[in-house]
């Protein structure tokens, strides 16, 4: 209660300290939540129907991959394969947008895009995401130097290929001269053996049968994809130098404005209320301010992510999710930080002698 009554007597001051908390915090959510909402999306779209996957050997990025295609007709022989499907992933010009993904996939998987109208497309001809779709008005596009019909719109629930174009993969092997960017098998499960230990014996085998091949399970491929660790680590890189400079910059502000309170803790030694009654309110102070910066922010935080895939120059690119892992560690942080930023200088000031600090405080 005591606590209470001080931060309102001291409305401008906590208001400083309550917007630096909440601005340090929405930092980190938002350029942590960003990245992984891109690593998701990706993740997302190379697991949904695959359990191996197959790229060009020595290749960091799918988007420079190729591999043969015909090498689906060997996979699809081997005993404890369920089914094999082969994708081309790239970006061009499309219409009057400056950029967008071009997924260029066989037949067999055309039903991952879930129609919302139309037709799947054949030779040239394609189909648009909901979130590109929304910004072109006509029944033709033209993609990179070809005009392709439109047949149709489809959804996915993955913000890249939403803003995306799906066609046919011999049209997009044609427009970025590759028989395919990247091979994904789904396995059986056999009786008498685990679907892990399938899977294994999988990628075994079909390693065998090129030596231009590299063969992972999607889940370690989605581990190592250097890419990945590239948005991982600039983004930790860049989150955690703005949330320090934040959590510097309150705990700069709460000792700033304990110092301006000495002469309130001078008359409080005087009257003779002990170090720790001191201690306790203001650690109480901290711990109310921050943990209230930190729900706004957190509040604020999740309202402009649910926004963010839904803004049509974004093209649904943008995405992001907030782990809870992600939403402890600042929760922690944050509160740790503004109560030695209080409590430092509080616990300096209660031991210097009450007269001091009346004299320092009207001075």
């Amino acid at each position: 209660m005591i606590a209470l009554k001080a931060l309102s007597k001291n409305k401008f001051k906590s208001l400083l300290i309550f917007t630096s908390i909440t601005i340090a915090v929405m930092a980190i959510f938002l350029i942590s939540s960003v990245s992984q909402g891109i690593i998701g999306m990706y993740s997302k779209m190379i697991k949904t129907d695959g359990d191996i996957i197959i790229t060009q050997k020595g290749i960091a990025d799918t988007f420079f991959s190729n591999v043969d295609i015909d090498v689906i007709k060997k996979i699809v022989k081997i005993n404890g394969v369920k089914s094999s499907y082969a994708m081309i992933v790239g970006a061009s010009p499309v219409g009057n947008m400056p950029i967008a993904g071009i997924y260029g996939t066989t037949k067999n998987h055309m039903s991952h895009y879930k129609l919302t109208d139309g037709v799947y497309p054949n030779k040239g001809e394609v189909i648009l995401g909901s979130n590109l779709a929304s910004q072109i008005d006509s029944d033709e596009v033209k993609i990179g130097a070809k005009t392709f019909k439109i047949t149709g719109t489809f959804s996915s629930g993955v913000g890249f290929e939403e803003g995306g174009v799906v066609m046919n993969i011999k049209d997009a092997g044609d427009m970025f001269s590759r028989s395919a960017s990247f091979i994904l098998v789904s396995a059986l499960y056999p009786k008498g053996t685990t679907h892990a230990d399938n899977i294994d014996n999988l990628v075994k085998k079909i390693t065998t049968l090129n030596d231009d091949i590299e063969v992972k399970t999607t889940k370690s491929f989605v581990k190592e994809y250097n890419q990945f660790k590239i948005i991982e680590n600039s983004s930790l890189v860049i989150s955690s130098l703005a949330f320090a400079m934040g959590l510097m910059g309150i705990a700069s502000i709460m000792s700033m404005i304990v110092n301006s309170r000495k002469e309130e803790f001078g008359i409080m030694r005087a009257l003779g209320k002990s170090r720790a009654f001191i201690m306790k309110n203001l650690f109480f102070e901290s711990l109310i301010m921050s943990f209230s910066a930190y729900l706004f922010a957190l509040v604020v935080s999740l309202g402009i992510l649910e926004i963010l895939p839904h803004i049509e120059k974004l093209q649904g690119y943008v995405n992001g999710t907030l782990s809870f892992e992600t939403a402890l560690y600042v929760l922690v942080s944050t509160i740790i930080m503004a109560v030695i930023g209080s409590l430092i200088p509080a616990f300096i000031a209660s031991k210097t002698d009450p007269i001091l600090l009346i004299n320092q405080g009207c001075s």
